[in-house]
């Protein structure tokens, strides 16, 4: 399929220029470009539009969750016909694995995982194997391992009706490719089995594979979508079968890698004991045999990804595969990349594998870990230039590297279509600073306008929150601790006015777009460091630069060289603005922007439920056979689902 933009808008003020410019450089194979936009110039407008033009698939990397959430929301719109997916770090909380010599703690590896992520991510990664026309919006985690993209997709089983092959080895397949048999609840990831019937629930929650089975033959393959009626509809000729987990391998590579494991650590233990290192020596041993016999039972064990290079065959010190290189091994003839806020991305992507590095070599030196557990880890800063084909740095506010790289080739797009200024500025000395801005509060609120409150810290943040709760106004604060699905949640609710004001560091910083603030209040202004220096005062700013009477009110004492600076980079754009507008005569308009609504569902599976109401009788019978079997404890387990299916109903 051809990449298809769908907008009742058309590209005006600086935007018809920046994507002439843009995908004319593109077609003739420059590498790097910067598209310098400032706030409220409509980027991801031209970002769409260019990527209809150049027609590649295409990569987007944004610096945080909540950026990357919006991103994803507004390409979805634009590209209704085309796979556009959300590929962010599936994890609400992460501890990694890591040793303090000092004090002699071992800290185990803890994580929730979120399994709607994790189903977004599949589905992400499955589009760019098997589409041209695939856009990913991802966070920076998009340059971590997720293991090879040859072994993700050699495991992948095509089948097709009329296909011979036997039921038994058919499941041991499925199984192979990590899928759980469940014959009682349906979660995606998992398979049940009804005598010649198979239901595979696919791993990306999209979608219900059944496979119906004459004698050693595949019958027919039929598709139902969780939470419908399962009609099983249309009957497909042929479907492929992606695996449930990114670190899988084909039993005969597991058992290589086993044997390479083997060796390794023997050398390893020579080493341990040779230095005296008995203790070290005796951890590592009891812990990678364990791991081994796992992986020889089931395939599969707790820190797999540990021994990533060893099931992958790479070399010491080669290149993990991250998702970059799914673009790659599917797009041999290039794709494209956008890094938005690529003041922030890059270097981002810079200090990641540093500092994997670090807490990986205490592991290993004290026998937590092998010496190729190194390997796991994300892609260096000079791994991710080579993968990168043609790149698009996108920035309010590019840094020396952007500009460096990409030399002439930088478009600004310092034109807003709807003629809006950058905000004016007003400086006001910290003392009694709560007090003034909470009159400054009240009088926005009353005219029902927005307002963002910029602090140092969590702690800042949540106290200024909480206290003007106390005094009966609706706030909400925002910091990372606030888990990746409550985010655009949050920033939703601000829009709809459920809050009147949000509280928060940096997340209120790039790219958020919300046209109802009008006032920007940033506290402790002159204190120099990165949250106020020249580019994050600039991009903080630019969060009232939506609003046709957009405010910032910078609370302090003296005027550092950052905030001259900025002042002076928002009066020049300010100016060009003026002097558009006056030349076009336009008068400023407010942006209007539809309230999205945040399209991942956060209830219980769908599926899991339906299938409980689809086969009560089944469960039942189910339930009394396991009793007679004297197996009470399965029998338990589905008299408890069916009483939870029971009070549902009743509600």
């Amino acid at each position: 399929m051809q990449f298809k933009l769908v907008s009742k808008f058309k590209p005006a003020g600086d935007q018809p220029q920046a994507i002439e410019k843009l995908s004319k450089n593109l077609k003739k194979g420059i590498k790097h470009q910067v598209l310098l936009g400032v706030t409220g110039s409509g980027k991801t407008m031209t970002m769409a539009n260019v990527i209809e033009s150049v027609q590649k698939p295409t990569l987007v990397i944004s610096p945080n969750k909540t950026l990357a959430a919006q991103l994803y929301q507004e390409f979805k719109e634009f590209f209704p016909e085309n796979a556009v997916h959300y590929f962010v770090s599936y994890y609400d909380y992460y501890q990694p694995e890591a040793y303090i010599p000092q004090s002699d703690t071992y800290i185990e590896k803890d994580s929730k995982v979120n399994e709607e992520i994790d189903r977004l991510r599949h589905s992400a990664v499955q589009d760019v194997l098997s589409r041209k026309d695939t856009i990913v919006v991802a966070s920076v985690s998009c340059i971590y391992n997720i293991g090879s993209p040859e072994n993700y997709q050699s495991v992948s089983l095509d089948i097709k009706a009329g296909q011979k092959i036997k039921r038994k080895d058919f499941i041991i397949h499925l199984t192979t490719m990590q899928y759980k048999r469940n014959d009682i609840e349906q979660k995606p990831g998992t398979f049940r089995v009804r005598g010649d019937i198979i239901d595979i629930n696919l791993v990306t929650g999209e979608k219900i594979v059944r496979i119906e089975f004459f004698s050693d033959e595949i019958k027919t393959i039929s598709l139902s979508k969780p939470g419908q009626e399962l009609s099983f509809a249309p009957v497909m000729e042929k479907y492929t079968l992606f695996p449930a987990t990114f670190w899988v391998a084909p039993q005969e590579k597991i058992n290589l890698a086993i044997e390479n494991i083997k060796l390794e650590l023997q050398e390893r233990l020579k080493e341990l004991k040779k230095k005296n290192k008995l203790l070290e020596a005796e951890r590592l041993e009891q812990r990678t045999n364990y791991d081994l016999e796992m992986l020889q039972e089931v395939g599969f064990c707790h820190g797999i990804e540990n021994y990533s290079r060893q099931l992958e065959f790479r070399k010491p010190g080669d290149a993990p595969f991250s998702l970059v290189d799914y673009f790659g091994y599917f797009n041999p003839e290039g794709f494209l990349t956008f890094i938005d806020e690529s003041h922030i991305s890059v270097s981002q992507i810079r200090a990641m594998s540093v500092q994997d590095r670090a807490r990986k070599d205490t592991l290993i030196d004290f026998g937590f870990r092998l010496p190729s557990a190194v390997d796991n880890r994300p892609l260096t800063f000079s791994e991710f230039e080579k993968r990168e084909k043609q790149v698009i740095y996108v920035s309010a506010t590019p840094a020396i590297y952007e500009k460096t790289n990409s030399g002439r080739n930088i478009v600004e797009q310092l034109i807003r279509p709807t003629g809006l200024l950058e905000p004016s500025i007003e400086i006001r000395k910290t003392e009694n600073q709560i007090k003034d801005l909470m009159e400054e509060i009240k009088q926005e609120t009353a005219k029902g306008k927005r307002i963002l409150v910029v602090t140092l810290t969590k702690r800042l943040a949540e106290e200024i929150s909480d206290y003007l709760i106390e005094k009966g106004i609706k706030t909400q604060y925002l910091h990372s601790e606030v888990k990746t699905m409550e985010r655009p949640e949050i920033l939703k609710n601000l829009r709809q006015g459920k809050y009147d004001v949000l509280v928060g560091i940096n997340l209120l910083r790039e790219g958020l777009d919300l046209p109802e603030v009008s006032l920007v209040a940033i506290l402790d202004a002159d204190k120099e460091g990165f949250l106020r220096n020249e580019t994050t005062l600039i991009q903080t700013m630019g969060r009232a630069a939506r609003h046709p009477n957009g405010r910032i009110i910078m609370y302090a004492d003296k005027i550092t060289f950052s905030m001259k600076n900025a002042i002076n980079e928002i009066n020049r754009r300010r100016k060009i603005q003026e002097e558009y507008n006056k030349k076009n005569n336009i008068t400023p308009q407010a942006i209007i922007k539809d309230i999205r609504d945040w399209g991942f569902s956060k209830k219980e599976d769908i599926a899991s439920e339906f299938w409980m109401v689809n086969d009560k009788k089944l469960l039942e019978k189910e339930m009394k056979e396991a009793a007679k079997n004297l197996d009470f404890e399965r029998a338990a387990e589905i008299r408890d689902l069916l009483e939870k299916l029971s009070n549902k109903k009743q509600h």
